[in-house]
């Protein structure tokens, strides 16, 4: 099966736009990038969350750590000519540990503009540390330790709307709630992997969205249960697969789709990173949910609109 992209020239001026240094600051970032005076005890800091963000997001883009992300900024700060001043390097420690995002969703899809189609899965992001230090320098076997990073993708748009972070346990389905919390969209159709089979991810989506399709492949054991109504759409799902079989159900539903949402977690892994930087779990989430930020933004750049070839019969 082959696709070809329509938007070639506009696509590839979009991912060359990606890796631009052009840079720019608005009036109001200036006006707000001082923390505003607080009115309860305590000490008053000095940076607002929006600069904390700035020199974050451009450290987690250019693949720089915190001295030398705080260098990068005070750079071109000066040569855009703007007197303001830049975080130093602990302080964006510090505060990534208690920073958050000011919206909630990373995304550019506003509220309102109808139902979306939702496709969730989750990878594993590996966690620097003392472990894979002493395998290197002296052989010794330690246990990887990872954080599991589950995203809910827009399948219309591929931007990411909600995400999770969690420890390498968590099971799949049991942050499927919390990931639908951040969405405020009705939703038409859900869609996942067999990880996430169940009538807890069945009644999370219902309770989200009444009349949403639910689409997930049950699993090659599973049964009707005579006890439910024929509405109860696992069990149609089900009694469909065996039937006609399970391409046969992939086709009729769409299945295919939910390669998108594995196609956003290589982008991700591609170039934000495999590994995550921070040590700490609150600015590990801190990292993610930037990164997260700046894949959308950067999507908005260049998105490949790509159609199916069909092939010519004699």
């Amino acid at each position: 099966m082959k696709f070809k992209v329509t938007n070639w020239a506009e696509y590839d001026a979009g991912l060359c736009q990606r890796g631009s240094l052009s840079l720019w600051v608005t009036s109001e970032a200036v006006d707000g990038w001082a923390a505003p005076r607080r009115k309860t005890r305590g000490g008053q800091p000095r940076y607002s969350d929006l600069a904390i963000e700035t020199a974050l997001t451009l450290g987690l883009v250019f693949g720089l750590r915190l001295r030398q992300a705080e260098g990068f900024l005070t750079s071109v700060l000066r040569l855009m000519g703007l007197d303001l001043a830049v975080p130093d390097h602990t302080t964006l420690s510090r505060r990534a540990n208690k920073w958050r995002s000011p919206d909630k969703r990373q995304g550019h899809r506003l509220p309102g503009k109808g139902l979306v189609h939702v496709l969730i899965d989750s990878t594993g992001l590996e966690v620097s540390g003392a472990g894979q230090w002493l395998e290197q320098k002296h052989g010794a076997k330690s246990r990887r330790r990872w954080r599991k990073l589950h995203l809910a993708l827009d399948a219309d748009s591929g931007e990411i709307i909600a995400h999770v972070m969690t420890d390498q346990d968590a099971g799949d389905a049991s942050q499927v709630e919390a990931l639908l919390d951040q969405i405020d969209d009705p939703i038409d159709q859900f869609m996942a992997d067999g990880a996430y089979d169940g009538n807890p991810t069945y009644d999370a989506v219902i309770e989200h969205s009444t009349s949403a399709a639910v689409v997930i492949p049950p699993r090659a054991n599973a049964v009707e249960r005579p006890d439910t109504d024929l509405s109860y759409q696992r069990d149609r799902h089900i009694a469909a697969i065996n039937a006609d079989g399970r391409m046969k159900w992939q086709a009729a539903t769409d299945y295919g789709k939910r390669s998108l949402v594995e196609t956003a977690i290589g982008r991700y892994k591609s170039i934000i990173g495999q590994r995550l930087r921070a040590r700490s779990f609150a600015a590990q989430q801190t990292e993610v949910a930037i990164g997260c930020a700046a894949l959308n933004r950067m999507l908005a750049c260049a998105r490949p609109k790509s159609v199916r070839c069909v092939a010519a019969t004699a």
